[in-house]
């Protein structure tokens, strides 16, 4: 198991691998798009966290943002770009053989 487990976790997506922004790119894979205000409700986390982790999702074209008005009211939207949705792919299926690997070792 360690060698293996080991150089895999080497090529984990760290961008993608933490819990935030792991619960960002998960929700707007099921979902065409949330605002700001529904992920924030969703992750229950404050303004200022969502803010620092879309904005790293966004710099690695993982999703897209839109800035509109609604009335008079700011409203942004997030979208997962195909780029996030190639990564969350990669980084599901990385997952899946470290726990492939670790349920073999653990049957020895």
């Amino acid at each position: 198991m360690g060698k293996e487990v080991a150089k895999g976790s080497r090529e984990l997506d760290e961008l993608i691998h933490h819990r935030l922004r792991l619960g960002m790119v998960s929700a707007l894979a099921a979902n065409d798009e949330l605002s700001f205000s529904e992920l924030k409700s969703l992750l229950r986390t404050t303004d200022g966290n969502l803010s620092v982790h879309a904005r790293k999702l966004e710099d690695a074209s993982y999703v897209t943002v839109t800035k509109t008005f609604e009335g008079r009211r700011p409203l942004t939207t997030y979208r997962l770009a195909p780029a996030g949705r190639r990564a969350l792919q990669r980084y599901l299926s990385h997952m899946e053989s470290i726990i492939q690997v670790t349920r073999d070792t653990l049957e020895r």
